[in-house]
């Protein structure tokens, strides 16, 4: 460009500025890519008084090169309005330029004025068209404008699959493929990687694997693209062996290739292994970082996550808005709220993009913290909302005890375009659970089959037992469970189960219990629930049976384990923890917290504890569950009146959840514990579940 100055200089001075030749040929350079200033082609252009379509277009195209659509559709504008018409040229220039975001705005437009000035039967236009309608997710018209071309070459067909894609429709992308396939239309390299990693997503092995075995008939030399799309593919799909194959076959290995066999064992729960090829690699991006932390999260390993997430800022790696997703998963998953909230704090300080999943995932985060306000002010603030984030909205309210705002939501939600599916309606009965609404949750059972046509599943009719269970209605939820379309799960007799503790329903309590020990005869949560209840109805001849029964069958119970944050690092707990560094101060502040409980008139409830050991062990052995240690660190190390949140693996004990009651008065705080089974919110003595796990 500073040579270019000199050269214009040298133009003006000879009196050849105003010729059209070499006007265009200044403004051609101006508009090429790499070289080119889009600035100075502008001046040169707006001294010209009447630009011809060629110069309009060449404008257009070079705004396209130099990545700014949003000049490219206002020249547009600007071309219409001072009354020069488009050619053959122009649709295609600008169509292309467009990014998601303009196509969704101006297709239409732009589709409307392609009819009115008649060229919609150019070849180059519609090849355009079907592009950006592609990109912009409206697949059917894209497939109207396809059908309707005269001439479809490969890279027509790639744009119709690249669309699926996008719009995450993989089923419809293999059977574009099929069709062209039969129609002999011989694919390039491009249309097998699009059509391999709609394989990948939709875990369609078969498929992708004869697409593999047929490489060789089209004549394809695989390239290092198609060969890591084989790879994503195989280990998506399972098939490690044959993904390992090809891995170790490669001469030529990149970034992308490493981070596909690493994201294959992480994807499949191998996370030491893919962690140990993860460190092996020569160069890692974004996206093998991001697909390590997945791997610790779908290992439920969620402090390796954040662990390697911390590894990534040391080696400045920026994480995108994928990474930041999975960061806030593992947050959600630990009950690490300041973790949450500093990478809420970061991406918005990173100008990393705020879409729906981003958003979607803090509604979730904030949730499973117990912050459900802060959930409800993300999802307020949301300008587009999409049935993922209704449903976690939802889910959150319902989780943690509010289930008449979660259907109030919910009749929200029902008045916009989106449809609930499974899943929205699995949260919708679990918020007339919570919240006891069994009315509400008649009508939304029968609506979920006569209105949206859902059949319910096992996990539908679980939340309706449930439902019962909580109103006393055991009976129906029994008559309930007999005539289930299908086999009832262990978490259907659960609910029943768990019902018949509250309202003392021995007789029911014993044949939900033999149904769930049929199958799982080695889940320990129904022995205790069991002599819970036998207990209750000073059945001790049947408490000493279940205890028999447990060490007979070499019933192994899972140790309680609370996490709790502090200062943006989780601590953890097991039952009669002393390894913790202030493990003498926390056992100090846990004895005060026994001295203040009994002036409160607590008694320790041993009916749990199945060891057979001395009354004065069992107490001994309440006294120091995990979740009592948690709290004690708790108020150890925050100030006078702020929240405790603790997650918690199991359902929590009869003792705890009495003992955090009062807890919650004696200290004047807000406790939150997340446990296996629900919420609970301990506020002045009372919790949000009213009693009912």
């Amino acid at each position: 460009m500073k040579e270019f100055k000199q050269v214009h200089c040298q133009i003006i001075r000879s009196g050849f500025a105003d010729s059209p030749a070499e006007q265009q040929h200044m403004i051609c350079f101006c508009c090429s890519r790499g070289t080119g200033d889009m600035r100075y082609a502008r001046l040169l252009f707006d001294e010209i008084d009447r630009p011809d379509h060629f110069l309009w277009n060449t404008m257009i195209r070079g705004y396209s090169r130099h990545r700014s659509p949003e000049a490219a559709v206002s020249l547009y504008i600007e071309m219409i309005s001072r009354g020069v018409g488009p050619d053959n040229y122009t649709y295609p220039f600008l169509l292309r330029t467009l990014n998601r975001k303009l196509a969704i705005e101006f297709v239409d437009e732009l589709y409307a004025h392609v009819l009115k000035f008649g060229f919609c039967s150019n070849q180059h236009v519609q090849d355009a068209l079907i592009h950006v309608y592609s990109i912009c997710g409206d697949m059917d018209t894209a497939r109207e404008l396809f059908e309707r071309s005269s001439k479809r070459n490969a890279v027509l067909w790639n744009s119709m699959i690249s669309g699926y894609n996008r719009s995450k429709k993989y089923e419809e992308s293999c059977n574009f493929f099929t069709e062209m396939e039969k129609l002999r239309v011989k694919p390039t390299l491009v249309t097998l990687v699009l059509v391999i990693s709609a394989c990948a997503k939709s875990k369609n092995l078969p498929y992708g694997a004869w697409i593999h075995g047929k490489l060789e008939h089209w004549g394809v030399v695989p390239s290092i693209a198609l060969q890591n799309a084989l790879i994503d593919m195989y280990g998506r799909c399972g098939d490690l062996r044959t993904a390992c194959i090809l891995f170790e076959s490669m001469e030529d290995k990149d970034v992308i290739t490493w981070t596909a066999i690493v994201a294959g064992f992480a994807n499949l729960g191998q996370v030491d292994h893919a962690r140990e090829l993860f460190d092996r690699m020569p160069e890692r991006d974004t996206i093998s970082w991001t697909a390590m932390i997945d791997g610790y999260i779908k290992a439920n390993r969620f402090k390796e996550a954040l662990e390697i997430f911390r590894e990534m800022q040391v080696m400045g790696v920026k994480p995108d808005a994928f990474t930041m997703v999975s960061l806030l998963t593992a947050c959600a998953d630990l009950g690490a709220l300041k973790i949450g909230e500093w990478t809420r704090a970061y991406m918005e300080r990173n100008k990393i993009n705020m879409d729906v999943t981003v958003n979607t995932a803090l509604i979730d985060m904030y949730s499973k913290c117990g912050c459900v306000g802060s959930a409800m002010e993300i999802f307020e603030k949301m300008h587009k909302r999409d049935k993922f984030s209704w449903t976690a909205m939802i889910t959150g309210l319902a989780i943690n005890g509010d289930g008449e705002k979660a259907l109030d939501i919910f009749a929200k939600m029902l008045g916009t375009s989106l449809k609930p599916d499974e899943v929205t309606y699995i949260s919708v009965l679990s918020a007339c659970t919570h919240a006891g609404l069994l009315e509400e949750g008649r009508e939304i059972f029968s609506n979920m089959i006569n209105i949206h046509g859902i059949l319910p599943n096992v996990t539908h009719y679980g939340c309706f037992v449930d439902l019962l269970g909580r109103v006393g209605q055991l009976e129906e939820a029994l008559e309930t469970i007999v005539n289930m379309p299908m086999k009832p799960n262990s978490r259907v007799w659960g609910a029943l189960l768990s019902a018949c503790r509250v309202h003392k329903n021995l007789e029911m309590a014993e044949l939900s219990a033999k149904q769930i020990l049929e199958l799982e005869p080695d889940n320990g949560a129904v022995y205790v629930l069991l002599s819970n209840i036998y207990a209750k109805s000073n059945r001790w001849e049947d408490v000493g049976r279940i205890k028999d029964m447990v060490m007979e069958r070499g019933v192994k119970k899972i140790p309680g384990c609370s996490q709790i944050e502090m200062s943006g690092e989780v601590h953890e707990f097991v039952s009669g923890d002393r390894a913790h560094p202030k493990g003498d101060k926390i056992y100090a502040k846990l004895e005060e917290m026994g001295r203040e409980l009994k002036l409160a008139g607590y008694a320790p409830n041993t009916s749990e504890v199945f060891i057979d050991i001395s009354e004065e062990e069992k107490e001994d052995t309440v006294y120091r569950h995990s979740e009592k240690l948690a709290i004690a660190f708790g108020l150890l190390s925050s100030c006078a009146g702020a929240t405790i949140r603790v997650v918690k693996n199991l359902r929590m004990c009869l003792d705890c959840h009495k003992a955090i009651k009062l807890v919650s008065v004696i200290y004047a705080r807000e406790i939150v514990v997340r446990d296996r089974t629900r919420f609970h919110h301990f506020r002045n003595g009372g919790c949000s579940c009213r009693d009912y796990w």
